[in-house]
């Protein structure tokens, strides 16, 4: 066991001479989504019973699978893939327009959202032990309520804070979330932290993030109020769109009995996504802006 570990680390040395730097980190932060399969067995969110025990060699050859493909996977993908920022198409004419352009903005606001996996990531997190259009509704409106507070304030008071910092804790309110779900809290601390009030605050720094996205674009102050609304009316259009289907699609899976097998792997792939966002964008907070 220890040969074959040591084998490996010298195969990742060799790798790290040749995958840039940023990439290394992001898939050293990735390899941290497995840490729950330290945990025993326990129950998620939603009552499902979620976690599996591994053996010890098992873990340590995912994590290594894991670390592999994440260097494989940042150096074959672009560095857009993994920002989501804003499209220079869009960008460039959002500066050229003045004046009050609703449909536009509401256009942006609606892509901005669907397009936004690390928003769309959280959003299934959420909802993915819930069943009540009730309880749907509430953290939804939870999470609406605290991205579009600090989408307009965030634009109209023109606080500058990295982007890179802002989308590393979006990344992190996905890792929340999905070892919300894997029962994790409970599991390591003995408490079960309040769900509602952490979707208001991840919301607030979702909301955020967005705002930086418009402060990218270097809006005109001409009818800037407007298109902000206009902007935020269009993300919310988006997440209900979104959030349509992705609740079509859960409500096909839960029918199926793989739903109870495979809750707990889907949840380790969404924190997997996660820390993929957390770390990459980590990176360039350390490693770009520095």
């Amino acid at each position: 066991m220890l040969h074959k570990f040591m084998r490996s680390c010298a195969l990742f040395s060799t790798v790290g001479a040749a995958v840039p730097a940023r990439s290394l980190m992001t898939a050293l932060v990735a390899s941290l989504s497995f840490l729950p399969m330290m945990l025993a067995t326990g129950r998620g969110a939603g009552g499902g019973t979620v976690m599996k025990y591994m053996t010890g060699t098992a873990r340590v050859r995912m994590l290594l699978i894991c670390l592999a493909a994440g260097c494989l996977a940042l150096l074959l993908a672009p560095a857009e893939a993994l920002a989501h920022g804003v499209a220079a198409g869009d960008k460039g004419y959002i500066q050229e327009i003045t004046g009050v352009n609703l449909i536009p903005f509401a256009y942006l606001g609606a892509k901005h959202m669907v397009t936004g996996y690390d928003h769309l990531l959280f959003l299934l997190g959420i909802i993915f032990f819930l069943y009540r259009m009730k309880d749907i509704g509430v953290y939804v409106t939870l999470f609406a309520v605290g991205h579009s507070t600090t989408l307009i304030l965030g634009v109209l008071t023109r606080v500058s804070v990295s982007s890179y910092l802002i989308d590393a804790i979006i990344g992190l309110s996905v890792v929340y979330k999905a070892l919300d779900n894997l029962g994790a809290f409970q599991k390591w601390f003995g408490f079960q932290p309040n769900v509602k009030a952490a979707t208001l605050i991840f919301g607030f720094f979702h909301g955020f993030g967005l705002a930086t996205k418009i402060l990218d674009f270097e809006v005109s102050p001409d009818g800037l109020i407007s298109n902000l609304v206009a902007f935020n009316v269009g993300v919310e259009i988006g997440q209900l769109l979104a959030l349509s289907t992705i609740l079509i699609a859960m409500s096909y899976w839960r029918r199926t009995s793989s739903f109870t097998r495979h809750a707990y792997t889907a949840n380790v792939a969404i924190m997997a996504a996660g820390f993929v966002l957390m770390g990459y964008q980590l990176a360039g907070f350390f490693i770009v802006d520095t």
